[in-house]
């Protein structure tokens, strides 16, 4: 490697972290002008798209990061990230490391925001301590289980705990109608699995959680003997604390390229990021998480090649919604994300689901070998 070599340096390995490293990894297998290092606090890969199944005690497959990366032109490197220094160009690991980058991808992702609400974190689980959870379930013979938060996470969680546990009874609380994003046919599809499953439906504004039930605004109280937190996310303050320009939310505000618009040597991804399309701003999931981070390679790999960067667009493609291990309903959307008149219910709709949930870690894979081929995003 030369001594000019430009290090580049990803903060985070969830979906759009890897993709970019992969991505990265994949194009300058030739190249030895670049060096490429990806932080994470752990080597498993953690399937968010599953942790509802893990909250029901199901157990995924070991998915090891630095066995995906082995051999290959980016070095991994375990520990957690607790400070950025934009002006000297590093980056503090917990244990006193420090890394220097020439690029920095910052892709810390979010966690769930229990913090929001009074006694949502000391009586709340949620899918960060997904594990935890499944083994309260295990242990309950009868009893009252409420989901805060009525978003597909919610939906899904609420529908895979119904399904497992029959012998409890299970709240889906929020302040919106489940599938409120849905069209109409789609809407009536999960209202019916809802049902089918015993999945009551409150709507209200929680106000605080106790140890036995969610207090609701104007007086009303959901009983609970378990309390799963789905409600909101909140992002890492490390971009606001090293002096990165950040929205409202603590995300990094980008350019039209994925950049950070007060350190451009900064690219965010995902969900850490404030991206703004046509539309309005994007929203945090899988879908739109991995094509920043296959567009941050491209720039990126731009860059070193002396070339302009390019703008990021995104369009949504759907919303999938699985209802247990037996049903799913999938909503086609306009690239806005409002729904089109396409859907799929029932076993087509679990078979898509599935593919949807299985597609990354193959992709990721993919691109190391064929990073050209690497989807850039759904451009409307």
């Amino acid at each position: 490697m030369t001594k000019e070599a430009k290090r580049i340096v990803v903060l985070g390995a969830g979906y759009a972290g890897m993709l970019t490293v992969t991505a990265l990894a994949g194009r300058a297998r030739r190249r030895d002008d670049v060096s490429i290092t990806v932080v994470n606090a752990g080597e498993r890969f953690t399937e968010r798209l599953r942790l509802h199944q893990v909250a029901t005690g199901q157990q995924l497959a070991e998915l090891n990061l630095r066995e995906l990366l082995a051999g290959s032109k980016a070095e991994f490197q375990q520990g957690w990230v607790t400070g950025i220094d934009p002006v000297g160009r590093t980056v503090r690991i917990d244990d006193e490391r420090e890394i220097g980058y020439d690029t920095l991808v910052y892709a810390l992702g979010a966690s769930a925001d229990t913090g929001a609400v009074p006694g949502a974190a000391e009586n709340a689980y949620s899918l960060d301590d997904a594990e935890s959870f499944a083994r309260r379930l295990a242990e309950m013979s009868r009893g009252n289980v409420v989901i805060c938060g009525s978003g597909l996470t919610g939906i899904e969680a609420a529908t895979e705990i119904a399904e497992r546990f029959p012998h409890l009874a299970v709240t889906l609380l929020g302040r919106e109608r489940p599938g409120a994003m849905l069209g109409p046919q789609a809407r009536a599809y999960l209202d019916a699995a809802l049902r089918r499953l015993g999945v009551t439906v409150r709507l209200g504004e929680i106000v605080k959680v106790r140890a036995d039930g969610v207090d609701l605004a104007g007086g009303g109280t959901a009983p609970a003997d378990a309390v799963l937190w789905t409600s909101g996310v909140r992002v890492s303050p490390l971009a606001a604390a090293a002096g990165l320009t950040t929205d409202g939310h603590g995300r990094i505000v980008t350019d039209g390229a994925l950049r950070s618009v007060s350190h451009p040597e900064v690219y965010a991804v995902g969900d850490a990021a404030a991206i703004r399309q046509k539309y309005g701003l994007m929203h945090g999931t899988c879908q739109s998480g991995m094509p920043t981070g296959a567009h941050t390679a491209q720039q990126i790999v731009r860059q070193l090649d002396g070339k302009p960067v390019r703008r990021f667009r995104f369009g949504y493609l759907h919303v999938p919604i699985s209802l247990g291990r037996h049903d799913a309903v999938i909503q086609f959307v306009h690239g806005d994300e409002s729904p089109a008149r396409a859907r799929l219910t029932g076993r087509a709709a679990v078979w898509y689901k599935e593919t949807v949930s299985s597609a990354p870690w193959p992709t990721f894979r993919r691109t190391l070998r064929f990073p050209r081929h690497t989807m850039l995003g759904w451009r409307r």
